[in-house]
């Protein structure tokens, strides 16, 4: 319990100096567009005001994911980070529009820059500064399973990526005094941003609606497969969920009928302590025995069954079809 709250009170700070080196990065991103008056540096100012805003929504939504479960949320509060992201997404996608529209309006009426310059290193530092703390956030958050800080550390050096092309159309239109390429170049990063900020909607909405993760589903199934016991004669209607960091994970185990439930509930747990150890996240789980049934004879490994009824035919391989079908595995189903 004590590695849990060390570990939110780390992604908390961590948050925290993206909030901070959010405004900075903004108030030196202004100062930029005022003094060059370019379309392009317009684009990565309203980009960083994104930044800006989801850094505080982010900070605020792993405050509420490190609170502990209550009455009101069984499962705990790690879902905000869905919803927190999801604006995020939104809000970049907002300011794609409104960059294109910038770019377009200054097509039409025609703009002349100034200072171009002494902008280009402006808007250079701020690249690196925002390309290195992505990098660490999209660290972290692998590490810690965190969707505010993977999609904080993406937008990050996404912004980074557009940072440098405003800095690659500034040194072109410096020595070409092409003005119209800015505006150019401005229209080309409101498209991808809005792209950027559709793929964390998409993303965050997925968790909201419990959408199967394959890549999870695979590797927890593959854990079960590589160490698996004969007396696990099935797992199947295997659903998982997340919260935050956190794992939900609801699945049925076949056993032999004649267990006793003393018998039945110590292979259960041998099943979910092999999970726990192998799965580098908090885990919850919602198990539910079942009995084998005479078509299950053909399928199950245990050669001294008392009981047998029909001859094994063959081992199931476990996959992600058939774990997660709601039937009980048989011959018949291969």
């Amino acid at each position: 319990m004590n590695v849990q709250k060390n570990k939110s009170k780390d992604k908390l700070a961590f948050q925290k100096l993206i909030a901070v080196f959010g405004v900075i990065l903004f108030i030196g991103k202004i100062i930029a567009w005022k003094l060059t008056n370019s379309d392009a540096v317009f684009s990565d100012a309203m980009e960083s005001i994104v930044n800006v805003i989801s850094a505080f929504m982010g900070l605020y939504s792993l405050y509420l994911a490190a609170k502990p479960r209550d009455d009101d949320h069984p499962y705990g509060h790690g879902k905000v980070e869905f919803v927190t992201s999801g604006i995020e997404g939104a809000l970049i996608a907002i300011a794609g529009v409104m960059i294109i529209y910038e770019g377009i309006n200054s097509l039409i009426v025609g703009k002349v820059l100034s200072k171009i310059d002494l902008g280009i290193w402006i808007i250079a530092a701020t690249a690196a500064i925002n390309y290195l703390l992505g990098y660490i956030s999209i660290k972290k958050g692998k590490a810690e399973n965190s969707i505010v800080l993977i999609s904080s550390g993406k937008h990050l050096q996404s912004d980074t990526l557009t940072t440098l092309g405003v800095v690659v159309s500034l040194i072109v239109v410096y020595f070409t005094r092409i003005y119209w390429l800015d505006s150019v170049v401005a229209l080309g990063f409101g498209i991808y941003i809005i792209v950027v900020g559709y793929k964390i909607v998409r993303k965050s909405l997925s968790g909201i609606m419990d959408e199967q993760d394959p890549d999870l589903l695979e590797q927890i199934i593959q854990i079960l497969e590589e160490n698996r016991k004969k007396e696990w004669i099935d797992v199947h209607n295997m659903k998982i969920q997340q919260f935050g960091a956190h794992l939900h994970i609801d699945a049925h185990i076949t056993l032999p009928w004649y267990y006793s439930l003393r018998d039945a509930h110590n292979e259960m747990e041998k099943m979910i302590i092999l999970l726990a150890k192998n799965t580098k996240r908090t885990v919850e789980f919602n198990f539910h025995m079942d009995d084998c049934k005479p078509f299950s004879c053909s399928v199950c490994q245990i050669s001294n069954c008392p009981v047998r009824e029909k001859d094994f035919v063959k081992r199931v391989v476990w996959t992600p079809e058939n774990v997660t079908s709601v039937d009980k595995h048989s011959i018949e189903d291969n």
